[in-house]
């Protein structure tokens, strides 16, 4: 498990530096400086969260169980928050419905709250 933390931690740090460089030198182009600056809350908290995947990896003594929900809970957060903030920036250049894909921004935000606190009362649990 602490494996798969890892390389999808690398993978989505990889992913936000790549959609970062993306934002800002080839859709400066295209889109307004509101929009650039909502597609960089996506790039910043997806790195925020590769982070954190990197960071629960170094954890040893949480149960297997309760790292896997962690880490379901982060992918799940990353994808709808920071993949509904990319569609909502470029919604003028893609084909979804901006109507629909809106509440998934709330919903991956929840998740990556969610995940936050999972963490936080599991260390808060443990024994000193």
């Amino acid at each position: 498990m602490k494996r798969r933390i890892i390389l999808t931690g690398a993978f989505i740090g990889m992913l936000a530096i790549v959609l970062g460089a993306f934002g800002a030198h080839l859709l400066k182009k295209y889109l307004s400086v509101d929009q650039l600056n909502t597609f960089e809350v996506g790039v910043r908290y997806q790195m925020y969260h590769a982070l954190f995947l990197l960071f629960l990896s170094t954890q040893k003594d949480i149960a297997e169980k309760t790292l896997k929900t962690i880490y379901n809970l982060v992918v799940a957060g990353v994808v709808l928050f920071s993949g509904s903030i990319y569609v909502l920036a470029t919604k003028d250049y893609t084909l979804f419905e901006s109507k629909i894909i809106v509440f998934a921004t709330p919903v991956g935000g929840f998740l990556l709250i969610i995940a936050w606190t999972l963490l936080f009362f599991t260390i808060l649990k443990r024994k000193s």
